[in-house]
């Protein structure tokens, strides 16, 4: 996987001079400065503009986030596919990072076990200055590589690291990124600037270029967008790939409060067209698990079997669906199958 093609860099301000850059954002010699760290001429005199005016700057950059993450897809592809094959031997993938970055690895990691019944400590989010620095600045935290370093020890060679940075440069995200290649980890950068230094300690670098923000430096905005987006992706392909979802649906959902209880009923009744009694009653037949459920109702198996089957599948839906019918034709497949009239007795796997 080669780096993705930067855009072309966005000038400076025609209006006012860049302000020297600090040492903190100073690129190394003969690097180019982060254009994150860039004056950015489609916001010059914000402060003079009313409210509306200004949303509406923030809104037309805001478009750039898209272009900036299709750039990446074939890239981020080709990641799902490393991680998705470690993680079916037992790997884990570590997301690691500081500020705004960091906070997106923790919540992209968190939200998988609720929507996709993913084990804890499957992928894990890793920010400079720990659970404190979620909520508050942690001075200095990023700028610690030893901390990085020792994070990143807790990966082995099945591992995934994925470091985010928008800048490329932070010492925390470096130090994690060389441990974990050390220990036979795939080290994955992502960012925001095509001349991140910290591309050297990884083994594939995936560039989000989001260009100037709209305030110098303030890479809660595009580029933070752009990770978000990002990390949707990867996670959530990641899961189709390992059978967490079923054609379009939220088969491995963790029913942990009202809400999604009721939303177990509603996938059943979507997926095996059956109607609201006959969806709880199956449901409870199979002691609330929605993947037996719709196993059950396609194949007519004991709950056992098929929770058994499911389990021999990797809890892949239509894997176990196939197995049990011997047979794999798709749900919406060109034969004419509908598969919003799918139901039992309809293959839907």
């Amino acid at each position: 996987m080669t780096s993705s093609q930067p855009g072309s860099a966005r000038p400076t301000s025609p209006t006012s001079e860049p302000n020297p850059p600090t040492s903190e954002t100073a690129p190394p010699a003969g690097r180019p400065l982060s254009p994150t760290e860039q004056r950015n001429p489609a916001s010059s005199g914000l402060d003079d503009l009313d409210t509306l005016g200004v949303l509406k700057v923030l809104n037309a950059e805001d478009h750039a986030v898209i272009d900036a993450v299709a750039a990446a897809l074939p890239q981020l592809a080709e990641l799902v596919d490393i991680a998705a094959d470690r993680m079916r031997r037992g790997g884990r993938v570590h997301y690691f990072g500081a500020g705004t970055s960091g906070r997106l690895g923790v919540l992209d990691a968190s939200e998988l076990l609720p929507t996709f019944n993913l084990e804890p400590g499957r992928v894990i989010g890793h920010i400079a200055g720990g659970q404190a620095a979620l909520v508050n600045a942690v001075e200095n935290a990023e700028d610690s590589g030893a901390d990085g370093t020792a994070a990143g020890a807790e990966l082995g060679p099945d591992d995934v690291a994925i470091g985010i940075a928008a800048s490329g440069s932070t010492p925390y995200v470096g130090g994690a990124l060389d441990a974990a290649r050390a220990n036979g980890a795939h080290a994955v950068l992502i960012s925001n600037n095509p001349y991140a230094s910290l591309a050297e300690k990884a083994d594939d670098h995936i560039v989000l270029d989001t260009g100037p923000e709209v305030i110098t430096g303030s890479t809660r905005l595009k580029a933070g967008t752009a990770q978000k987006l990002t990390l949707n992706g990867f996670s959530t392909a990641l899961m189709v790939a390992l059978g967490r979802t079923w054609d379009n649906l939220m088969v491995s959902v963790v029913a942990t409060n009202a809400k999604l209880r009721e939303r177990t009923v509603r996938i059943l009744r979507e997926a095996a067209d059956l109607g609201d009694a006959d969806a709880r009653a199956l449901l409870e037949s199979c002691d609330g698990d929605l993947k037996t459920a719709i196993v059950v109702s396609f194949t007519e198996a004991a709950p056992a079997l098929a929770a058994s089957t499911l389990e021999s599948h990797d809890g892949s839906v239509r894997a176990a669906i196939a197995e049990l019918v011997g047979t794999k034709k798709p749900v919406g497949s060109d034969d004419g199958t509908d598969s919003e009239g799918s139901g039992p007795g309809t293959v839907g796997a």
